[in-house]
């Protein structure tokens, strides 16, 4: 699963998911991409479940590309702990998404394969999404 090798603080604060993106928001390596419409926070377990459903439709034939990455710690304290005693240990890495950000990208299959992979990697993202080509990649969100 992905996540930072080295950080340097071990916890950080959620912070608020505000906003459209404008960085992350075209297409840079493939032809075809999954973006996001609306906003939300994806896990690594998220990212790899979409990842390995899409790679293994499209059977390693295509070029992927992740153009996310979570960075963001959130913590968690154990079940049935009294209040107090400071903020909880790291329990998943995550990474906040705003809307027009591109999640995933794909090349070198034909476009009704890789709207098929696509489908099943959107229907484990937590938020909304949509498919874009490069002809219709301006679009409003």
């Amino acid at each position: 699963m992905l996540m930072p090798k080295k950080t340097k603080y071990a916890k950080q604060m959620k912070g608020r998911n505000r906003g459209k993106s404008y960085r992350g928001c075209t297409i840079a390596f493939g032809e075809i991409a999954v973006k996001a419409i609306e906003a939300g926070r994806i896990d690594s377990r998220q990212i790899e479940a979409a990842r390995v459903a899409m790679t293994r439709h499209v059977k390693r034939e295509a070029k992927s590309w992740i153009r996310v990455f979570p960075d963001k710690p959130l913590t968690k304290k154990p079940l049935e702990t009294r209040m107090g005693k400071g903020k909880g240990s790291v329990d998943r890495w995550v990474m906040n998404v705003k809307p027009g950000r591109i999640i995933f990208e794909m090349a070198g299959v034909n476009e009704n394969l890789a709207r098929e992979a696509f489908a099943l990697a959107m229907s484990k993202l937590p938020f909304k999404t949509k498919i874009i080509t490069l002809e219709n990649e301006n679009e409003i969100y």
